[in-house]
């Protein structure tokens, strides 16, 4: 089976990402990394949805974490010789799934995908490690396919990046990055990348940028409060980022600062296109949960306290981009208006 991380960074590939085997799931730790490549294993699926909360992993770690998780749950009550696998699995499901507030909805979709096959290998009789066996089975499928499916997602992002071009990110797109970035390098187009650091996690500095430089490519990190002037300065291209939902009305909500950096672009006359799937279940933005973090975090950097004693932070994890300064929603059927996003569920792949 052709694998979907072929040629990507260290980070991207299966295994360090999130991983069942032999009763743990084993995930990066992406808030350390790269200043060190550890692992937080978890032994409970409790403990995967825990880490999900903890932002052990973040932009599609997390869906992948979910997946294996389910894996994981089917071994928890193989050990334990329940007879409710069924109750049980539901259970995990639901407490996977719910570990972040804001992506709820595209989490059920991984779990409800699970549950499916736990119905069907319960009514025939298939539970113990046969279970555990499809769990595992349905987590490798569905990261591999998803991997697959933004194969396609990247080449056509990499369609919009001129030769030699520059391109400004925020936080951390993932596998969009490391696939439009391989789309790149197969086409001879060696762009460069500036990658805003991404506050409080720093994902822009670490995740984007380390991906970017383990495969070669210029990569530039600026700080927060750069973007705009960077922009004109360094003759950006192109701004992209992904989004942790796309309502159907178009708004893009994505990591706080995202919302910003549009406006900047859209002053300077620099297209801005968001990767990612339009979710049915937000009609409208009004249906959008923005996710508040523990404010502590904005008060320190990389566990270093910076603000006096009695000094108070906030911390919203997203912000909402509307459509009119989106380009472009870049999926795996093509690129669609923000105001038509119907399309892409019109549209046969």
């Amino acid at each position: 089976m052709k694998r979907g991380d072929e040629g990507l960074a260290f980070m991207l590939r299966y295994e360090n990402v999130a991983w069942y085997e032999d009763g743990k799931v084993r995930i990066l730790d992406r808030r350390i990394y790269p200043v060190r490549a550890e692992y937080v294993v978890c032994r409970k699926h409790e403990e995967v949805a825990q880490a999900i909360a903890d932002m052990v992993t973040q932009s599609a770690g997390p869906y992948t974490a979910a997946a294996m998780g389910m894996a994981l749950a089917a071994y928890e009550v193989m050990k334990s010789g329940r007879a409710d696998v069924e109750e049980y699995m539901e259970h995990a499901a639901y407490t996977l799934s719910h570990a972040r507030p804001t992506t709820v909805n595209a989490m059920v979709k991984i779990t409800d995908g699970a549950m499916t096959i736990v119905r069907e290998k319960v009514r025939a009789g298939e539970t113990g490690q046969k279970l555990v066996d499809a769990m595992q089975e349905y987590a490798f499928h569905y990261i591999n396919n998803n991997y697959l499916k933004y194969c396609k997602v990247g080449s056509y992002l990499a369609d919009q990046i001129p030769k030699n071009g520059t391109v400004m990110t925020i936080c951390f797109a993932e596998t969009v990055i490391g696939t439009a970035l391989r789309e790149c390098r197969n086409r001879g187009n060696e762009i460069k990348m500036i990658c805003a650091e991404t506050r409080p996690y720093f994902q822009g500095a670490r995740l984007t940028a380390s991906v970017a430089c383990d495969m070669g490519f210029d990569v530039t990190v600026v700080s927060d409060n750069m973007p705009g002037y960077a922009m004109k300065e360094k003759k950006v291209d192109v701004f992209t980022s992904a989004a942790d939902v796309i309502t159907m009305d178009g708004y893009v909500v994505n990591k706080v600062g995202t919302f910003q950096m549009a406006l900047m672009a859209n002053y300077w006359g620099i297209p801005y296109y968001a990767t990612g799937e339009p979710n049915e279940a937000h009609k409208t933005i009004d249906t959008v949960r923005i996710e508040e973090r523990d404010p502590d975090q904005v008060l320190e950097a990389m566990g270093t306290r910076v603000t006096m004693p009695g000094v108070k932070g906030y911390y919203p994890a997203f912000d909402i981009t509307p459509p009119k300064l989106c380009d472009g929603v870049v999926t795996d059927k093509g690129i669609f208006a923000p105001l038509n996003l119907n399309a892409y569920f019109n549209q046969i792949k």
